[in-house]
């Protein structure tokens, strides 16, 4: 047999295949209605493996076997979707927990932040809320999360990512361990200065202090000095605050020149960073679970059975509901070796249909879910 033969005998059993797979589709639209009078669930899990293992013996050889259980566990993912959708039609929704607003309240509100005057959470602050909020500051960011489920702020003001270093990985850990629930961004175009005290020189510098993340986005011209000991602080601003502080003319801080105006320091060089659009994402955090009405971003997270192919389905919710993910993070998790909690930021409004029967899909399938926010 020639090539063009073989590929009109494929052709032959896939159009087999396809009349197979909506006549499956139509059985599992009846399974669909079946569940919505008697109220089980969608997702068995102790089915699916007992299905898997049935087909695979059905197979011949190790290859075949592989094979099967693919291709199977895609027809049952697609089946529990289908009757989701069918779920979704007929009312039944999963409830979030949130309740949607008109607004965020911004008058007579609270704020804290971690740091000192002058950080650049401190700036977020202002910028969402209005120069003239009630702001305040705490020494950690866990603080600041304690102090809103204490109900000693209203918000507070984190920072999630920076688009030159990346996710802030210990405020996605804070996420899990607090209430709190994003219920708003802001995006702050980052600008490093270095700074020291008046009179001070570049040849006197023998100490740099900043923040993790602001040593990192200025690596290329910290590391083209390498006589210089970078040291970390919990905070860019603290590092400003520390140089007045203790006047030793061979230290210098890494933090905005807004910073090194309110402690009086002079700007060694300006704009270090060699991102030159180097952005960071700010959250706002409340303890209330609500979403304003035209909210556009959600933010999750899930854990997972930690076997092949189980975040491949997860995430295929996404693409089946017609729902743009936009960032994914995973961090690992306490006291399970080797097992990750991702964190996953998705487009839409928890009163839109599309984004309900996704997340409805994910909450069964997961070994946990939460919803960290609608903003």
């Amino acid at each position: 047999m020639d090539l063009l033969e073989l590929r009109k005998e494929l052709d032959g059993i896939d159009r087999e295949l396809v009349r197979l797979l909506e006549e499956r589709l139509k059985v599992c639209g009846q399974v669909a209605a079946y569940k919505i009078e008697t109220g089980k669930p969608v997702f068995d899990r102790d089915r699916e493996k007992q299905k898997i293992a049935s087909v695979k013996e059905l197979a011949h050889g190790a290859f075949n076997e592989q094979a099967a259980e693919e291709l199977f566990a895609q027809l049952m993912t697609i089946s529990r979707r289908l009757q989701y959708q069918i779920l979704e039609q007929h009312g039944r929704k999963t409830e979030s927990g949130f309740t949607m607003v008109d607004s965020l309240k911004k008058e007579g509100v609270r704020v804290v932040y971690q740091g000192v005057e002058g950080a650049y959470s401190h700036e977020a602050a202002l910028r969402y809320f209005g120069e003239d909020t009630d702001v305040y500051h705490v020494k950690t960011w866990e603080a600041a999360m304690t102090e809103v489920e204490n109900e000693n702020a209203d918000y507070a003001v984190i920072p999630i990512e920076n688009s030159s270093a990346g996710a802030v990985i210990d405020n996605y850990d804070l996420l899990i361990s607090h209430e709190n629930v994003i219920v708003g961004e802001i995006f702050l175009p980052v600008n490093h200065a270095l700074l020291g005290l008046p009179g001070s020189t570049m040849e006197d510098i023998q100490v740099v202090y900043s923040h993790p993340q602001a040593l990192m986005q200025c690596s290329q011209y910290l590391n083209a000095h390498p006589q210089w000991k970078q040291i970390s602080v919990e905070n860019t601003a603290v590092s400003a605050k520390k140089i007045i502080e203790e006047k030793d003319c061979r230290q210098a801080a890494v933090a905005s020149q807004t910073a090194g105006r309110l402690y009086g320091l002079s700007v060694l060089a300006p704009g270090i960073n060699h991102n030159k659009n180097n952005v960071t994402r700010f959250i706002i955090l409340a303890k209330e679970k609500i979403y304003t009405k035209d909210a556009g971003r959600i933010s999750i997270c899930f854990e997972l059975p930690h076997k092949i192919g189980t975040l491949y389905n997860m995430l295929g919710n996404f693409i089946y509901c017609g729902v743009n993910m936009v960032m994914i993070e995973s961090r690992p998790i306490l006291g399970r070796n080797w097992e990750y909690r991702f964190f996953v930021d998705i487009e839409g409004n928890l009163g839109d249909s599309r984004v309900q029967n996704a997340l409805h899909s994910i909450a069964e399938e997961a070994l946990h879910v939460r919803i960290l926010g609608n903003y």
